[in-house]
């Protein structure tokens, strides 16, 4: 039994994991001054300069494509896409998937970013060790319900501009000079308590972490470190938690434009789920 992954870039999945784990990956699209190009065409940096910047979901089409592309060398293809609140992704998927038919499922991980590459990186190992379709989807069910993305941004701008918070959280952080923490699960955004302070907010991030591990000393860790232009923040968060865990999945995922649109610069966090000892 050969399973193919096919996932959005919007889960920042590093080129090397995916080509290591065989994972298909669809861009994401922007509409930069009225242009549309696929996401990764230029860098990042550029893009934030940039003044009119929207995003779209890939089309019915391009999923299309993809899914006929992997079924002719596997016996099934499950898509993993960014949440179905946040884009119409899923939507898109769902079509392609009803047009080409056949032993295809989609599911919609209810996050995104480096949570989502957690699930779909689950889903790549089942589907490597050989396991049916029914249970690579089930194995992917399993993880986007325990995995969490938690992270902090210098300003709450962006996502306010984006309708994901209300304009009154991101007027009283610019007005106390807090440091803003959400979490983004189950398709939504939620704000945390905010820190004081960026070093602050850092902290309560790696405590999180460590406060779901099982009680039982027992579980395997898998992480991942998500930042939007300030990689040297997602090293030090990532070498806090391999010093104390040890996780059996770990690696840094940078935010791809898609992302960065709706939550600006300097976005810095971990996604991660623990897995029970079996």
């Amino acid at each position: 039994m050969s399973i193919a992954i096919v996932t959005d870039s919007a889960a920042a999945l590093p080129p090397d994991l995916a080509a290591r784990h065989r994972v298909v990956v669809v861009p994401m699209w922007l509409t930069v001054h009225g242009v549309p190009e696929p996401e990764g065409r230029r860098p990042l940096e550029e893009l934030v300069a940039a003044v009119e910047v929207s995003t779209s979901a890939p089309t019915p089409g391009e999923f299309e494509h993809a899914i006929k592309d992997a079924s002719r060398s596997h016996d099934g293809v499950l898509v993993l896409t960014i949440a179905g609140s946040m884009s119409a992704t899923y939507q898109s998927a769902s079509i392609a998937a009803q047009s080409v038919g056949g032993p295809v499922r989609v599911v919609d991980t209810a996050t995104a970013g480096g949570a989502e590459a957690l699930v779909v990186l689950a889903a790549a190992q089942a589907a490597a060790a050989g396991a049916p379709l029914e249970t690579v989807e089930a194995r992917a069910h399993e993880v986007l319900e325990r995995v969490r993305l938690v992270a902090t941004i210098s300003s709450l701008d962006h996502l306010v501009r984006s309708g994901r918070v209300p304009g009154i959280a991101g007027w009283a952080g610019r007005r106390l000079g807090i440091n803003p923490l959400f979490e983004f699960r189950g398709g939504a955004v939620r704000r945390l308590r905010p820190a004081l302070s960026r070093e602050a907010a850092l902290d309560r991030i790696v405590q999180l972490v460590r406060r779901d591990a099982p009680t039982d000393g027992g579980g395997r860790l898998h992480v991942a470190a998500l930042h939007a232009l300030a990689r040297d923040v997602a090293e030090d968060l990532l070498a806090r938690v391999v010093a104390e865990d040890r996780p059996a999945t770990a690696f840094i995922g940078e935010f791809g434009p898609v992302m960065v649109v709706h939550t600006g610069p300097g976005l810095a966090g971990l996604a991660w789920w623990w897995e029970p000892q079996s």
